[in-house]
């Protein structure tokens, strides 16, 4: 059997040797060369069993030259490589027909991988062009998001189910829409529902519909969220908080094609794709018995992990200069980050995510007149959060106030629902709120009035005034 032959083309030498070398040891023959247009005119001529070329190249651009490869030979497998390692680079490789993206630096022997892979696998149909002049939805040229976006970039032509897991602000949703925009259906719906959001007897109706007299208050059909997906994507967000009848329907859909609204008899066949996400461990919610187990896995077909800032803090910049241009796009002025700032968020925890990391950006440019934003800016307005883990290593539980508290306030405010209220009211139900919670804070530490004022955001002053007033008894140590 003769060996394959392979194109390489990159204009750094150093790359050209190295790949060379592995390649060769691999059994392959190799021909190497700095520029698109020697490639082309190899290509052209039927010369190669598959190319694995650089992006940007001294003469041409290899996105300009790849539409010419896959109307000339559209069978031949070409590599892309590249240093410029976006969202968009991986949409665009996969667009024009790549047979796979790789950023740079990259595994060896992953691409010796790939060249096996991609020699021996029949070729696929090339994807639909993406609609241009969409906002690049994901930021980052971590690690980490570069998997993302391959994987990304990999699903844009089937209808595969998708589980997108992460913590809260890791951007799932941005996610499941960049799935639909730039997939086969996004010239359908894109539908979103937050379990999380909706009373658990409500789902059922919201998301498979209901027909007129279905229940107390149902005075006519109304359309749930698979009808108005029709023909696009279902994002089902927060699904670990789906109550177990709604999971059985929905397991239905997934194995069947089909539901039923509440209150209907009639099967209705669904052509939607499911995204879903959450930021709970369901293998944990499986062993509690609050989730099916055969749900999981019917979800859980393509499984996608969502980085937490923290894991890729290299992205913070390119996700800051991103957030101050959309702040310049809404009216704000332009604003930078000095170093030292950036050192600052470099350090920092950032237990909102990226969405902690935004709303970060946006009062930094909403409320400092300076062009450049310094640490001490920085490190005032982080200063402002009064979330219990960024107190040192100290991290109590939380502090809540539970269903009783909510429903005494509830009936308060019912109380005088038909007449004027008492004077002082606010006062009256302020001080009911603040003695449990700051009792409960300072019960979790042990005591301590200065972290005690650091998590609730409080002058120490304004704490023992408090403590005072409401006469609140604060027991040390323990």
């Amino acid at each position: 059997m003769s060996k394959a032959t392979i194109l390489l083309a990159d204009d750094d030498t150093g790359i050209r040797t190295v790949l060379n070398q592995a390649l060769s040891r691999a059994g392959y023959h190799v021909r190497l060369t700095s520029n698109a247009t020697t490639l082309w005119s190899w290509i052209s001529q039927g010369e190669g069993d598959l190319v694995i070329t650089d992006v940007v190249m001294p003469d041409e651009n290899i996105f300009d030259v790849l539409p010419r490869i896959k109307k000339h030979r559209p069978h031949l497998p070409v590599i892309v490589m590249s240093a410029q390692n976006t969202f968009m680079t991986a949409i665009k490789a996969s667009e024009r027909g790549a047979y796979e993206y790789l950023p740079k630096p990259f595994d060896l022997k992953e691409l010796i991988n790939i060249v096996g892979r991609a020699l021996s696998e029949p070729r696929q149909a090339l994807p639909e062009k993406v609609e241009e002049g969409l906002d690049i939805p994901l930021i980052g040229r971590s690690a980490a998001m570069q998997e993302i976006y391959r994987v990304i970039a990999r699903l844009m032509q089937n209808d595969l189910t998708v589980m997108i897991t992460g913590e809260s602000g890791t951007g799932k949703e941005l996610v499941a829409r960049a799935l639909h925009d730039y997939g086969k259906r996004q010239k359908g719906p894109f539908v979103a529902i937050n379990m999380a959001a909706i009373p658990k007897d409500l789902i059922e109706s919201e998301l498979f519909g209901h027909e007129k007299g279905a229940f107390t208050g149902a005075t006519g059909r109304s359309a749930g969220k698979f009808e108005q997906a029709e023909g696009g994507t279902l994002f089902l967000d927060e699904i670990g908080d789906m109550p177990m009848e709604a999971q059985t329907r929905l397991l239905r859909v997934l194995q069947q094609g089909e539901y039923t609204t509440v209150g209907g008899r009639t099967p209705i066949k669904t052509n939607v794709r499911i995204v879903a996400a959450t930021n709970k461990n369901l293998q944990t919610l499986i062993h509690q018995g609050s989730f099916r187990e055969d749900l999981f896995f019917r979800l859980n077909v393509v499984p996608m992990r969502l980085p937490p800032l923290r894991e890729r803090l290299e992205d913070i910049h390119d996700l800051a200069r991103h957030f101050f241009a959309l702040g310049e796009r809404e009216g704000l002025d332009s604003k930078q980050l000095l170093p030292e700032a950036l050192d600052v968020m470099l350090r920092y925890r950032w237990p909102g995510n990226v969405r902690e990391l935004e709303n970060l950006v946006r009062r930094l440019a909403a409320l400092y007149p300076q062009d450049s934003i310094s640490a001490v800016q920085v490190e005032t307005e982080l200063s402002q959060i009064t979330l219990s883990d960024q107190v040192g290593d100290y991290s109590p539980a939380p502090v809540t106030l539970g269903g009783a508290m909510e429903a005494h306030m509830t009936q308060l405010f019912a109380d005088y629902a038909d007449s004027l209220p008492p004077p002082g009211l606010y006062h009256r139900i302020l001080r009911e709120i603040e003695y449990p919670m700051i009792s409960a804070c300072l019960a979790a530490t042990k005591g301590n009035q200065i972290k005690t004022a650091e998590i609730l955001g409080l002058n120490r002053n304004t704490l023992r005034k408090k403590i005072k007033d409401l006469d609140i008894q604060v027991v040390r140590g323990g």
